[in-house]
């Protein structure tokens, strides 16, 4: 059976307790004329010493512990994207950014606006923050108060039911009559079913994405991200073997003997070009 750190602890207490009992004791008899007192202080001290520094060993071992459990934490941390961050750019920034470049509270900061504009009083109750389950109160012009979650989630992260438990139960919190839970994925069927059942609303990612651009100042850029651009990329390499390929089995053959493929020049006529170029520029017209 493993040890605790307090047993290894007491083991060396036990130990130096004995080391500390025996060396005060030769010197107690090794000096002659000591009072018997002395003997008993002897005793004492070695104890003492020895619980304390056996108690110093445990929790110098748990803080070490602690310290090494934490190390992998903050490499996860580290490495998370940006929708489990708090930090909220200028609204400026953020009604120019797609959804999926948005943090969580940044698109809790989108909703805001959104429903600012739309007439609402909006209360920002969880905003970059902890938020109980709500995270906007938006009031209508007839006093209406509706408690909404927002969910910046990617499209396979699907919104559970738990979630939906969470924003009924946190809406009496606010005096809030009806509920809405807003996300940039899904829901589950089953948190679906939860939310029917409780009469909880909810807007999905193409309904979010269609409201906001009815909406007009949310405009965001028509740059695409690293993993688009390498998927743009692959499909027009592929296009353009399937044209090398079909070139190839033309029987076109250069004057080096390499097979020709199809080109197109500045002008955009299309032509026969080596395949071996640059190090052959022989062209044939088609």
């Amino acid at each position: 059976m493993a040890r605790t750190y307090k047993a290894e602890g007491k083991q060396i207490a036990y130990v130096l307790r004995g080391l500390f009992v025996i060396g005060g004791l030769t010197l107690y008899f090794s000096i002659p004329g000591l009072h018997w007192g002395f003997f008993f202080g002897i005793i004492l001290v070695a104890v003492l010493a020895a619980e304390i520094l056996g108690a110093m060993w445990t929790r110098k071992r748990r803080t070490n512990k602690k310290q090494y459990s934490a190390k992998p934490n903050q490499k996860k941390s580290s490495a998370a994207t940006r929708r489990t961050s708090n930090s909220v750019r200028s609204d400026e920034i953020i009604l120019t950014s797609r959804l999926d470049d948005l943090t969580g509270a940044e698109f809790e900061r989108l909703l805001a606006l959104y429903f600012r504009d739309q007439g609402y009083t909006v209360k920002e109750v969880g905003v970059g923050g902890s938020d109980g389950g709500v995270d906007l109160v938006i009031i209508d012009r007839r006093g209406e108060k509706t408690a909404v979650q927002a969910k910046c989630y990617a499209d396979h992260n699907l919104v559970p039911v738990m979630t939906v438990r969470e924003l009924v139960a946190a809406k009496r919190n606010h005096d809030c009559i009806l509920s809405l839970l807003v996300t940039t994925s899904d829901l589950t069927s089953s948190a679906k079913k939860e939310a029917e059942q409780f009469k909880v609303d909810y807007w999905h990612g193409g309904l979010v994405e269609h409201k906001l651009r009815a909406w007009g100042k949310w405009q965001p850029s028509k740059k695409r991200s690293p993993i688009e651009k390498s998927v743009a990329a692959a499909k027009s390499e592929i296009v353009k073997t399937r044209r090398e390929v079909a070139a190839t089995s033309s029987g076109i053959t250069c004057k080096c003997g390499a097979p020709m493929v199809r080109r197109k020049g500045k002008q955009g006529t299309e032509f026969w070009g080596c395949s071996n170029f640059p190090k052959c520029r022989n062209t044939r017209s088609i």
